[in-house]
């Protein structure tokens, strides 16, 4: 019996350490239990020996129900999930997991225009360098203290990236078991505004509940021992709510296909500080929270419709799709984040096939088809641009650009800052723009689109506005070898801006000319001309 008891509490030990997910469908309690019964089981028999003739000799087990439980474990970790779980027997199931895919006509009406003030100029690489800065630049908090994962979230309308300070080790935590002071905060579309958070409404910030941390204070093991045992908990988010407090924002999901077949069902939100939970289904969760779907399970769902299109028995690899460079969190309209992926055919390296945004709250998915560039495609074109210089370019983030589907990207040297930036057309990566600013690169951008014979936003005259006026005042610019004019007009206090691949004309125009221009209406002070016609040459 002595033995038992021990048993239990070495069970009771690694329950606590490992903290496996009590219910149906998960492995690891079934691996404990068999593997400690074993260790009981093995004890348990009566073993003596015999000195004489230097033998050993086994008696029989304490109760001979113990081969039943054994066969039960065995089952459950075998011939049980092979006939639950085997995608073989399940591909239609494995393939519709990631719901009705729907079908939109362009991707560009998803993703609402955007200023140039509002383009992530910021990624994950650079945020946690800006952070690390101001971190070491208060040797006392950098001493104690470690940056955790960045991620990104809108506050206020603005784009952040949030990363928590976490302990830097057991003794760093037990010499501060309340929690580390505070957050930092980098903004996604300004490299300069790096903030170390350290109080919210007055109130100091202290981080107690945190992955790393020990004891009570680790949030995996807070959650387990306060009602979520039996729960498949997913991706650990540090977010903050629009005053600012921390929280950790926890998917909860279930297996739906046997021991597979994830499923997101909704969050718990902890306070990082007090531990407080709340525990939200899809359709509950506030509408600070950016992310409900992790993304580890949305991209196993979107790789199984891909892979399963035409069942499991496909050799010959027809009409099969397959995703490019992972998941990008994206923010279209009305502030809705959407996971974004291009899809290729399985085997193709560079064109795109078409691209998926899924919702990061409800998980509906829309499926454009249309041809295009893939992430890495678009990143070997502007580098190429810049082959003499050797940057390298950041992961792509795609946007609405006057109506053209345009990757965005930062082009960065070998100690990971940005020197300079990229757009590239989605539906073809030889149209390129690069330059050392936004504005610049734009310019570059809608020139190369123009030249190729392409109309801008051809699709959707709603963004577009024609003017006829008196020049007023006009001056030439040299941007990467290529003249811009920019010019005013009478009665507009804007300033217009073009290039000669808009209009031969333009490089002979005074101030007086009688214009024709059409432009782009997207809220900037200086704005692109994509139509330019000077009636003294008519």
């Amino acid at each position: 019996m002595k033995k038992i008891i021990l048993g239990l509490l070495f069970l009771g030990g690694i329950v606590y350490l490992s903290l496996p997910v009590l219910n149906y469908g998960f492995y690891p309690i079934a691996i404990i239990v068999f593997f400690i019964l074993g260790l009981v089981y093995i004890f348990s028999m009566k073993i003596s020996t015999d000195k004489e003739f230097k033998k050993f000799t086994v008696g029989q087990p304490p109760h001979k129900a113990w081969k039943w439980v054994f066969l039960v474990l065995f089952l459950y970790l075998t011939i049980i999930p092979l006939v639950t779980t085997a995608t073989f027997l399940h591909t239609d199931r494995y393939q519709k997991l990631i719901g009705t895919v729907k079908k939109g006509n362009s991707i560009s009406q998803q993703m609402a225009p955007i200023g140039m003030d509002q383009i992530r100029v910021v990624d994950r690489n650079l945020a946690y360098l800006l952070g690390e800065k101001i971190i070491g630049s208060q040797p006392a908090l950098g001493s104690q203290v470690q940056l955790g994962q960045f991620s990104i979230q809108k506050v206020h309308n603005e784009l952040y990236w949030v990363a928590p300070l976490l302990h830097s080790g057991f003794f760093k935590w037990m010499n501060n078991t309340q929690g580390t002071p505070g957050y930092v905060m980098v903004s996604a579309t300004n490299e300069r505004d790096v903030r170390l958070v350290q109080q919210v409404g007055n109130q100091p910030v202290q981080l107690k509940f945190q992955p790393g941390a020990f004891f009570q204070s680790n949030l995996h093991r807070h959650l387990y021992f306060n009602g979520y045992a039996t729960t498949g908990l997913e991706d650990f988010v540090f977010e903050i709510d629009e005053s600012g407090r921390p929280y950790w924002v926890v998917s909860t999901y279930e297996k739906t296909i046997g021991f597979s077949g994830k499923n997101t069902t909704g969050v718990v939100v902890v306070d990082a500080q007090t531990g407080d939970l709340k525990s939200y289904t899809l359709a509950t969760t506030p509408a600070w929270v950016d992310r409900i779907q992790p993304a580890t399970i949305v991209e196993t769902q979107l790789e199984d419709w891909g892979e399963y299109i035409n069942g499991y028995w496909n050799f010959s690899n027809k009409d099969k799709l397959q995703i490019t460079e992972g998941l990008t969190l994206v923010y279209g309209k009305n502030n809705r984040s959407y996971w974004y992926t291009g899809i290729t055919s399985v085997g193709s390296d560079e064109s795109a096939v078409g691209f998926v945004l899924v919702d990061t709250r409800t998980k509906e998915a829309t499926f454009y088809k249309q041809s295009g560039a893939t992430e890495y495609a678009a990143q070997q074109s502007a580098e190429g641009k810049v082959q003499e210089k050797g940057y390298k370019a950041a992961l792509p983030i795609p946007y609405n650009i006057n109506g053209i589907p345009t990757y965005i990207m930062t082009l960065k040297d070998d100690g990971g800052l940005v020197k300079m930036y990229a757009m590239v057309a989605i539906n073809d990566y030889t149209i390129v723009g690069v330059g050392n600013s936004m504005r610049e690169t734009l310019t570059a951008f809608k020139s190369a689109y123009n030249s190729s014979g392409s109309k801008l936003a051809s699709g959707d005259s709603r963004g577009k506005k024609q003017l006829e006026s008196v020049v007023t005042r006009i001056q030439t610019d040299v941007k990467n070898g290529s003249s811009v004019y920019y010019f005013t007009v009478k009665g507009m206090d804007r300033i217009f801006v073009g290039s000669s691949q808009i209009s031969a004309e333009l490089p002979i125009t005074t101030v007086g000319d009688s214009i024709s221009i059409s432009y782009d209406v997207d809220g900037e002070t200086i704005i692109d001309v994509t139509r330019f016609d000077n009636k003294a040459f008519r």
